[in-house]
């Protein structure tokens, strides 16, 4: 038996933020904590939020703190500010960070709980406070997930939580919102979504839908991004690339993430390195080693990304695999090392992240379990 969590309701395309408010009021919900960064904040994307609220006479109260991995610091903050002026649901608006900051503040809200606490499989017992999530980048899917990331800054460690109880009660994916984002983050965050969708296929918990839907993701994000950072006015490329994110999501959500995320939460929690880029620099190196476990899967990867796969060998089919998603990143501009973000590998202590990804939640979610010396190597291969 498999269990398939995603959002009740989910408003997807042009212009359906316009729709919020009839929404939320049918729902009953009084006053919001809009969480928000200070990018949107001082955008043209936050009025286009605030109006259909206005519209309906629904209140909030900005919190647009949220730093771009977010902290233990942010989670309290929100939260005291929500109990404070009394509000009764969530709105996030943003990428994976307003995203996450939200989830957790929604569960700390109803579960007595630090997010030190919370770190890991379903550990609250409550359900979190209603959320609203609207989503700004095509990335993370964050708003449809059951998944949620907040940095230690003590520990610099990312904890990841995976919590039944913080899916959001709507999501909205309104590609008219993600038009004015800039190249570099369309890329990372498409990059993002490409490794979503491979590391969901490729995952011993994947199964015949969540194959599909990881399919469906990979084809459009291939098709597609290329054309959403070149063009970031391309409302067709814009809104192909939330259809990705939306099948993408649902499909980690319900099968599992791998290795490349492991590591990749280390580089964010210390160096505060953008997740996307990350994640697209670490997607080969990882992956290489897991096609040599599970071929077959392997296979799916290459007929997704173009290749015709009948008469084709496995290794012919891995390494297809792998030339596209560096071929890929290379066209939207993704770094090919750290030291061109400023990291000096005599500087980098292996070790310590190496350890941190070991035991990252979506560490067993990959088809082998990698050693500490592996783990090593795989972060030299980044400079």
């Amino acid at each position: 038996m498999s269990v398939f969590y995603v959002p009740a309701v989910n408003l997807i395309g042009r212009g359906v933020v316009k729709e919020i408010g009839g929404h939320i009021k049918e729902l009953g919900y009084k006053k919001a904590l809009l969480v928000t960064d200070h990018f949107i904040a001082n955008s043209e994307i936050l009025p286009k939020v605030t109006a259909p609220l206005d519209a309906e006479g629904i209140a909030y109260v900005i919190f647009s703190d949220v730093e771009p991995n977010p902290t233990c610091k942010n989670a309290y903050d929100g939260l005291d500010i929500l109990r404070k002026n009394d509000c009764d649901f969530i709105i996030s608006v943003g990428g994976g960070s307003p995203q996450d900051a939200a989830s957790c503040i929604s569960i700390m809200a109803t579960n007595d709980m630090t997010p030190q606490e919370l770190e890991g499989l379903h550990k609250s017992t409550n359900k979190g406070l209603p959320v609203v999530a609207i989503n700004t980048t095509a990335g993370t899917s964050a708003e449809i997930t059951i998944n949620y990331v907040i940095t230690d800054e003590e520990r610099k460690v990312k904890m990841v939580m995976v919590d039944k109880n913080s899916l959001a009660l709507l999501s909205v994916n309104d590609p008219e919102l993600m038009l004015s984002k800039p190249a570099a983050l369309t890329a990372a965050t498409g990059m993002d979504a490409l490794t979503h969708a491979i590391e969901a296929l490729v995952t011993p918990g994947a199964y015949d839908v969540t194959k599909k839907l990881s399919i469906g993701a990979i084809e459009l994000i291939k098709e597609y991004l290329p054309r959403a950072v070149a063009n970031g006015q391309d409302i067709e490329a814009r809104e192909a690339m939330v259809n990705a994110i939306f099948l993408g999501g649902m499909a980690f959500n319900n099968a599992g993430l791998g290795y490349v995320h492991s590591m990749a939460h280390q580089l964010g929690a210390v160096y505060n390195l953008p997740h996307g880029v990350c994640c697209a620099m670490i997607l080969p190196v990882v992956e290489k080693e897991n096609a040599k476990r599970v071929p077959e899967a392997f296979r799916n990867v290459a007929k997704a990304l173009g290749l015709h796969t009948e008469g084709k060998s496995d290794q012919e089919c891995a390494a297809y695999a792998i030339s596209e998603i560096e071929k890929l990143s290379e066209t939207v501009g993704i770094p090919k090392k750290l030291t061109e973000l400023d990291i000096k590998e005599e500087e980098f202590d292996f070790g310590y992240l190496s350890k941190n990804a070991l035991i990252d939640a979506c560490a067993p979610g990959n088809p082998f379990m990698p050693t500490l010396e592996e783990t090593i190597a795989f972060y030299k291969e980044l400079f």
